[in-house]
């Protein structure tokens, strides 16, 4: 079975509002026909030439990836460069590709309460920041972050507090940390951040506040929303199979 892939983009933008995005950001349709039709599709968080290859061989038509392939101007699609070489297979081999990433960035329920939940944590929107949740919890720095390190199947973490410190109220944001929401986690009495990557001098600047940090990797931080994203486009019953790369196997019942 199949559908249009104009269909899917439908469902997609639905959840997912494209004026939800940043500026910066560069979602959406990026290669391929809309009027097409879709057979499978494959979920990633990035459209490398190991995930078009996994869509080959899956027989995937459309890739939704998380991070843009297009970031900016591109001022050639030569061969001779990476992103020349993964779009040229992808037009040849005629696959559409379609970024949902900061657009579901800020819808916490499909991104950040999906990284509280596969903690165990309840969490809720913190609000006055741009994007991210507040979870509880009753731990230490060190055994939180084999916590997360296990959950999130993270290679480690990287953070400037010592491993007593208390984690009680927990800031999460995957992805970068954004800044802007400094002065909503210090108002919030937060006592720890939780987030794929930061700066070392807004590490400093939280730490100076009493807030500690825990930096688990951008990909680690994002790659629960996969599977979420999955269960929500399967419920569609859309009529097409949905594959999830995570990078060291592809899977329909990917377990994060």
């Amino acid at each position: 079975m199949s559908c249009r892939i104009s269909d899917i983009i439908e469902v997609l933008e639905e959840l997912f509002p494209l004026y939800n995005a940043m500026e910066y950001d560069n979602p959406g349709l990026l290669c391929g026909d809309r009027n097409g039709s879709a057979d499978n599709i494959l979920l990633t968080l990035d459209c490398t030439s190991d995930a078009v290859m996994e869509a080959k061989k899956l027989n995937c038509s459309l890739i939704i990836a998380h991070h843009p392939l297009i970031f900016g101007g591109i001022d050639s699609i030569s061969l001779d460069k990476p992103t020349g070489r993964i779009l040229t297979e992808l037009v040849r081999n005629d696959i559409a590709l379609y970024a949902c990433h900061t657009q579901l960035d800020c819808t916490d329920e499909f991104g950040n309460r999906a990284i509280a939940s596969a903690l165990g944590l309840e969490s809720r929107k913190l609000e006055g920041a741009t994007i991210g949740v507040i979870a509880e919890t009753d731990s230490d720095i060190n055994m939180f972050s084999r916590k997360v390190t296990e959950n999130l199947r993270s290679s480690g973490v990287i953070t400037l507090s010592p491993p007593e410190k208390h984690v009680g109220k927990i800031f999460i944001q995957g992805g970068s940390f954004d800044e802007e929401n400094i002065d909503a986690i210090v108002s919030s009495g937060a006592d720890t951040v939780l987030t794929g990557e930061m700066k070392h001098h807004h590490m400093v600047l939280l730490s100076e506040y009493g807030i500690g940090t825990l930096l688990c990797g951008h990909n680690a931080s994002e790659r629960i929303y996969l599977p979420e994203l999955k269960n929500v486009l399967d419920k569609k019953d859309m009529g097409v199979q949905i594959f999830v790369d995570n990078g060291k196997e592809t899977t329909l019942n990917y377990k994060g």
